[in-house]
C-alpha cells in the first residue's frame, strides 16, 4: 500500500476531529429565543392602542383624585404608590435591544439600567406633577434593585418626577413582596390609590407563585377595586401572568418554555362545512340556526 492511501484516511479523521473541537455556530432556535417577545415589544413602542391605555388609566386616576380633593381633611397625609417599571417608566428599549442582540433577561440588564433613560409612560408626568402640587405624596415601590438606587433616582430626575426623599423609593430587598414595603407607608400616610402592571403591586393576596386559574380568582374576588383603588397598565413583555404559565421555573430552556406556552393557548373546535353549488348545507358537526340560515340566505 503506498503513502498516499494511507495518509488520506488519516486526514480525513484528524479534520473531522479539529472539527467537533471547533465552536458550533449558534443554532436558529437559540439565537432568536426571544422572537417570541416581538408582538409583545412592538405592542408599547408602535401601537397607539397602548398610548390610549396609559391615557385612560392617568385619566381615571385623575377623576379619582379629584374626588379625594374634595373631601379629604388633609391632603398631607394621603398617599399613593406607584410602581416603577412599566408603570411610570417605559422599558421596551430594553427588550427591543434583547431581541435584536439575541439575549434573554438579565443579560443586558445592568446596562439599561446605568443608562438610565427609559422614557415616561404617557400620561405619568402630568398625573404625579399634578399630585404633588396638591400635596399628597408619592411612593415609588419597585422591585429593583438596591444598587439601581443612583441610576434610578437620575432617570426620575431627568423626567422631573423625582421622589421627595430616598424614603420615598423603595426598591428590593431580599424579599420580591411588596407587602412590607406597602405597611411602611401605611405607619405614616393613608395610601388611597396604587398603580402597577402586575397584580402583586396591589395587594399581598397575589404574592407568591399563584397559579394563572388562582390568580382570575382573586382579580374576580376584588373586581370592585380595579379603576377605584387599583389602577393598572398593560405590560405583555413580562410579569408573573407569564411566570404562571411555566410554573415559576427559570431553569426550563427556551423550546421547554415554548411547549408550556404553547399548551396554555385555548382554540375552538372547528367544524367542517361544506356547500355544494345547490347551496345545500353539510356540516360535520350541528351547524347552528343562524349560520343555516345566513348560508341559505348566500
Amino acid at each position: 500500500m503506498n503513502q498516499r492511501a494511507i495518509l488520506i484516511p488519516v486526514i480525513v479523521i484528524l479534520m473531522s476531529a479539529l472539527a467537533c473541537n471547533r465552536p458550533q455556530p449558534v443554532s436558529e432556535t437559540i439565537k432568536n429565543s426571544n422572537d417570541y417577545l416581538l408582538a409583545a415589544t412592538l405592542y408599547p413602542q408602535q401601537a397607539a392602542e397602548l398610548r390610549a391605555l396609559c391615557y385612560q388609566a392617568y385619566n381615571i386616576a385623575h377623576r379619582n383624585m379629584e374626588a379625594i380633593y374634595d373631601t379629604a381633611n388633609d391632603l398631607t397625609t394621603l398617599a399613593i404608590v406607584m410602581d416603577l417599571d412599566e408603570t411610570v417608566l417605559d422599558n421596551s428599549a430594553y427588550e427591543a435591544q434583547s431581541i435584536l442582540d439575541s439575549l434573554a433577561y438579565p443579560q443586558g440588564w445592568d446596562a439599561w439600567m446605568y443608562a438610565a433613560s427609559a422614557k415616561a409612560l404617557p400620561g405619568a408626568v402630568d398625573f404625579i406633577k399634578s399630585v404633588v402640587e396638591k400635596g399628597v405624596h408619592v411612593f415609588y415601590i419597585t422591585n429593583r434593585r438596591e444598587k439601581y438606587r443612583e441610576a434610578t433616582l437620575k432617570n426620575l430626575q431627568n423626567l422631573d418626577i423625582a421622589p421627595a426623599d430616598s424614603n420615598h423609593l423603595l426598591l428590593r430587598g431580599q424579599e420580591s413582596s411588596k407587602e412590607m414595603r406597602r405597611l411602611k407607608v401605611l405607619d405614616d400616610y393613608q395610601i388611597v390609590m396604587l398603580f402597577g402592571d402586575n397584580l402583586a403591586d396591589f395587594a399581598s393576596a397575589f404574592d407568591g407563585a399563584q397559579s394563572s386559574h388562582r390568580r382570575a380568582e382573586v382579580t374576580d374576588s376584588l373586581q370592585d377595586a380595579f379603576g377605584s383603588r387599583f389602577i393598572v397598565f398593560p405590560n405583555a413583555m413580562y410579569g408573573d401572568w407569564l411566570n404562571a404559565i411555566t410554573d415559576y421555573n427559570n431553569s426550563l430552556t427556551h423550546q421547554q418554555k415554548l411547549e408550556k406556552y404553547k399548551s396554555a393557548l385555548q382554540g375552538f373546535e372547528k367544524k367542517e362545512v361544506f356547500i355544494s353549488s345547490s347551496k345545500t348545507i353539510h356540516c360535520s358537526g350541528q351547524c347552528s340556526g343562524s349560520f343555516v340560515k345566513f348560508m341559505n340566505f348566500l
